[in-house]
């Protein structure tokens, strides 16, 4: 069957503030899913959305699939669960920046470490939303917030170095406005067979309004953000005409035309590299001496837990001489009561 966006909204009005970033992703994912369905070969009862507390985890109510609102920080043992229980459904999850890397931290990286094949969407504004403003663990060094009113003291993540960290085989950024990018993300987190990470930086309205501003706002987003699509050079500017290049080891910004520069000269995104030297460069990119990084910056091939679990059990399954529960009942050391 072919599917539409329309097929997988909700008939729940999504609660979300007017002009909240949270509104743009659902758009994205919904148009994205039936691409997904389609390239796999999947019915849309094989999709199942999990999400933990937060703003950004209502999303299950507002798609029409299998989902599980759960609770603080733990979407991801729950979507692993559902994942293992069976390998044969597309899980996604829907956690924000508090939800996943504060309270459920630990069960963050080690699904990633683990690599089971499941699609997070990281909802990231920088601020605990739903309890209204208290700063997260990526909110910026000094931002004054609800429980840092003279600024935090703390450094924040940055999401995709813990994807790194965590030995993660696939990592993409974006805006919540880059409507046709996220769809692409989407689709390509899906087709990746691991742990798919998507960090969506998103602007909560009233909480933490512009937080992602010098890089989002349409007049200065072309010369301080670079998409990076694989196998292509990297060509940002609202010109087109800056690029990266590798010097010493290290990434720098030129002016194409400028100092012999010219388009083959420069790097071209190889989001397949096992090594993740150039990868974690890219992911640390920051404004204003470099363009943030958005798009697929990492996806590699390694194999993942729930396809260990289900070859573990048929190899164990073939070598056990158990094969119902009498035989169970009747190993080991017994006897008969007269």
């Amino acid at each position: 069957m072919k599917y539409t966006a329309q097929d997988f909204k909700s008939n729940q009005e999504p609660r979300w503030c007017p002009g909240c970033g949270d509104h743009a992703i659902l758009a994205a994912l919904t148009r994205a899913l039936p691409t997904v369905c389609e390239d796999l070969g999947y019915s849309k009862e094989r999709v199942v959305v999990i999400s933990g507390i937060g703003c950004s985890s209502r999303l299950p109510y507002y798609v029409d699939t299998y989902g599980f609102h759960s609770i603080h920080g733990r979407a991801m043992p729950i979507a692993t669960g559902v994942k293992v229980a069976n390998p044969t459904l597309s899980v996604w999850e829907a956690t924000g920046d508090g939800d996943a890397l504060a309270i459920g931290g630990n069960h963050f990286i080690h699904a990633i470490r683990r690599n089971i094949d499941i699609n997070v969407i990281l909802f990231n504004n920088q601020i605990y939303g739903l309890t209204k403003g208290q700063y997260s663990p990526t909110s910026k060094l000094g931002q004054i917030t609800k429980t840092s009113p003279y600024g935090t003291v703390e450094n924040p993540f940055t999401p995709g170095a813990l994807v790194l960290g965590a030995r993660g085989t696939f990592f993409a950024r974006s805006l919540d406005a880059e409507m046709v990018l996220n769809q692409e993300i989407f689709v390509a987190a899906a087709k990746h067979d691991g742990c798919s990470i998507c960090e969506m930086l998103t602007n909560c309205v009233i909480f933490n309004d512009g937080a992602h501003s010098q890089i989002a706002d349409r007049e200065v987003r072309a010369d301080r953000t670079i998409v990076l699509r694989h196998g292509q050079p990297m060509v940002f500017g609202k010109n087109k005409d800056k690029g990266l290049i590798m010097e010493n080891g290290k990434l720098k910004v030129v002016t194409i035309g400028e100092d012999g520069i010219t388009v083959d000269k420069l790097l071209v995104h190889d989001a397949h590299c096992a090594d993740t030297s150039v990868q974690s460069q890219l992911i640390n990119m920051k404004y204003p001496d470099f363009p943030v990084a958005l798009g697929v910056i990492r996806d590699v091939a390694e194999p993942t837990y729930d396809d260990r679990v289900r070859d573990q059990l048929a190899e164990v399954k073939a070598k056990s001489p158990i094969t119902c529960v009498d035989d169970l009942l009747m190993s080991g050391s017994t006897w008969t009561v007269k």
